[in-house]
């Protein structure tokens, strides 16, 4: 995992967790060791629990989406984020119910702060991930497709047919989406009428709602 630790990453005491292979800017090690802050090196799975949600993804597949969530595990990786794989970790049938259900309760209770679900046509997955209240999953599929579901409808978990698009199609799909903000303006009021549908539905919240 790339990660990039900067002065603002130093705690004011105690030890720095960083991942294997992280980039510890200068300013960082003169941070720590001016505080007497110890660095200390964890494994990869570790430091994406310790991670802030707002550097975590949850990424998740069933055995049809297997092969494609392994290559986006590398992409996230290399662009910075601290992942929580659910799994499967194995070509091995499964339910991709279950799978979408774990991402997006990473979500809905503030371990993730996004999710990426692949199984081979991304049409369950985005199904069953939206019955979470709090969940805005979106199938897309290519640039403009990923581009709209993030700036008109705030998606927050991405879906993919690990089937249905290349290696090189999907990763085009991700990076897109992760890099197109919300846009806010006209659609927040959209966002909030879809709000509004789910909550009149759902008596459900999640654990560490305080309402």
């Amino acid at each position: 995992m790339k990660v990039v630790i900067t002065e603002r990453d130093v705690p004011a005491s105690g030890e720095l967790r960083v991942p294997p292979r992280a980039i510890l800017t200068d300013t960082a090690r003169e941070t720590a060791g001016a505080r007497g802050v110890r660095i200390v090196e964890v494994p990869d799975d570790e430091y994406s629990r310790l991670a802030p949600p707002d550097k975590t993804i949850a990424l998740g597949s069933d055995h049809g989406g297997f092969a494609l969530k392994q290559r986006l595990k590398g992409l996230l990786d290399d662009l910075g984020w601290a992942v929580r794989d659910v799994g499967v970790h194995e070509e091995k049938a499964v339910d991709y119910p279950d799978i979408a259900h774990a991402v997006a309760l990473l979500i809905v209770e503030g371990s993730a702060a996004l999710g990426v679900i692949v199984d081979g046509a991304g049409i369950g997955s985005a199904m069953a991930a939206n019955k979470v209240p709090g969940i805005r999953a979106a199938l897309c599929y290519d640039r403009a497709s990923a581009r709209n579901s993030r700036e008109h409808n705030a998606a927050n978990v991405l879906t993919l047919g690990g089937r249905l698009l290349t290696e090189t199609q999907a990763e085009d799909v991700l990076r897109t989406w992760l890099a197109t903000p919300f846009g806010g303006g006209r659609h927040q009021g959209r966002i909030d009428k879809l709000t509004a549908i789910e909550r009149r539905y759902s008596t459900w919240k999640p654990s560490n709602s305080n309402s």
